[in-house]
């Protein structure tokens, strides 16, 4: 049986997601000097993926 050409992905190039998961997006903002101890981990403002 052959693999569906979606699950074949893996080997390609990856491409640049456009949605960071939280952890990634207080990491960008602790790098700004947006995040501080203490600070809420919900409504966070939305930030860009590094290149």
């Amino acid at each position: 049986m052959s693999m569906h050409r979606s699950l074949k992905s893996a080997n390609k190039v990856a491409t640049r997601r456009n949605v960071l998961k939280r952890f990634e997006r207080i990491e960008i903002m602790k790098a700004a000097g947006k995040w501080k101890a203490g600070d809420r981990g919900r409504g966070l403002p939305k930030t860009k993926a590094p290149i």
